[in-house]
């Protein structure tokens, strides 16, 4: 499978500042393969170290973080010659050798030619220290639709998406929507859309999904003291019922009765440490920059990848043969707000992605964000009926210079309101940079 962040991972190796790399996800988003690809792919030699159950590796790092002495025990253990220009050198599940992560910081100062990746899921890794500044990071996130469909073999239409075909698209839109309701239900976690891309068998998929689901439950207990263990699934096994909501605003008395954000804070701080769950704050004031507007107190909690949500919500695998039922409205149009911020996230990994709501309350925009200076509102409608008071009154009162509405209508514009598809979200950036449409001409 093809995963985009390679391109990123090629940037790394070019870059004359580059210092180790550090590579953050939830389990099982395939970070342990991207490495592995890229060795293969850019380099001569690879030598991958795993610290999981591994004592032999643990001891190495045990003894000394010197550079010089790691490498050293390395190529006489592994009876191996490691070149600074073509050995790439993967320290996985990082986690679990604290003395591994101290060690980052001495190849950034003392041995910078060698090309040094490492890895860890969230999980154990928000629970450590790592040296600050001294290494380079990279978040590695669910697959996106672009990537599904690649991996599935769609890649006429998927280069009808990408190149912005206008043409082409309107005649694969049908395509284009069945496919991205397929994607609802697989989502982005790489064995997952392996399994689905073998066999086209969604019910394979979902006991790949459950069984993940498992294991994060399972390894809350291997990194949370004991009395938030309690407190961390509770929050986790609500977290559909908050989206179900026509105000998806997260409220701790709906997880426990009498709750209170003093009660539950650190459990969510954990667990939306983990990346298995993203926190959306809201904001009264989208102006720049917009952190500095942001409401922590006021939030909506969605999942890191949508299969996984449609799993732990318990939406039925028959529903997807069934196109008479709406998966895209699936309760009150969750699904659809998950997957926007999904493919937001993808494209923007470091911009802040907020929510807007007028002083009353009365009116919502699901997502704003910032990008190239500029401060863009972005409603998600869950079909082709679009129509948007919400975003109207947003428009009304911060008077943005675009706005965006995504759907399942085609691709239009008119005045400074954008309506993509939602099977282009893909392409936003490049229908921002007014590779298409960019807000002139053509009926929304």
């Amino acid at each position: 499978m093809k995963r985009y962040a390679m391109d990123s991972l090629k940037r790394w190796k070019n870059s004359a500042d580059r210092k180790p790399l550090m590579i953050y996800g939830a389990r099982q988003v395939g970070k342990t393969w991207l490495m592995k690809e890229f060795g293969r792919a850019e380099f001569g030699n690879t030598l991958y170290v795993s610290f999981d159950k591994n004592e032999r590796a643990r001891q190495i790092f045990g003894e000394d973080i010197d550079p010089r002495y790691i490498v050293s025990r390395l190529e006489n253990d592994f009876d191996t010659q490691i070149d600074p220009r073509r050995t790439l050198l993967i320290f996985d599940e990082i986690q679990e050798c604290q003395r591994a992560k101290d060690a980052l910081k001495y190849f950034c100062e003392n041995a910078p030619e060698y090309h040094v990746v490492a890895a860890g899921s969230f999980l154990g890794v928000a629970t450590g220290k790592f040296p600050v500044g001294q290494v380079n990071t990279l978040t590695v996130r669910p697959m996106s639709f672009y990537e599904f469909l690649e991996a599935i073999g769609r890649s006429r239409l998927l280069g009808a998406l990408m190149g912005l075909d206008s043409k082409m698209i309107l005649g694969m839109s049908q395509t284009a929507s069945e496919l991205l309701r397929a994607y609802f239900y697989v989502g982005g976690m790489p064995k997952a859309v392996q399994a689905y891309a073998d066999t086209g068998d969604i019910r394979k998929t979902r006991e790949l999904q459950e069984e993940m689901l498992d294991g994060y439950r399972g390894d809350f207990s291997k990194h949370i003291k004991g009395s938030d263990i309690p407190k961390v699934r509770m929050l986790w096994d609500t977290i559909p019922a908050h989206l179900a909501k026509e105000k998806k605003k997260f409220v701790y008395k709906e997880v426990k009765t009498g709750g209170r954000a003093s009660e539950f804070e650190n459990a969510m701080n954990w667990l939306e440490n983990t990346g298995l769950v993203h926190r959306v704050s809201r904001t009264q004031h989208a102006k720049m920059p917009l952190l500095a507007n942001l409401e922590r107190e006021h939030f909506k909690i969605f999942m890191a990848d949508i299969g996984l949500l449609c799993a732990h919500s318990g939406v039925d695998v028959k529903t997807l043969a069934q196109p008479e039922i709406n998966i895209f409205d699936n309760f009150r149009g969750a699904l659809t707000e998950q997957f926007v911020l999904q493919e937001l996230k993808a494209l923007l990994p470091k911009a802040p992605i907020l929510y807007w709501a007028n002083e009353r309350g009365h009116s919502e925009v699901d997502f704003v964000f910032q990008y190239e200076g500029e401060i863009i509102p972005i409603e998600a409608k869950s079909s082709e009926n679009a129509r948007a008071k919400s975003l109207k009154a947003y428009m009304d009162a911060e008077k943005p210079a675009r706005a965006l509405r995504t759907s399942l209508k085609n691709f239009g514009a008119k005045d400074n309101l954008i309506s993509v598809p939602l099977y282009m979200m893909g392409s936003l950036l490049e229908i921002l940079d007014g590779k298409q449409g960019g807000g002139k001409g053509g009926a929304v």
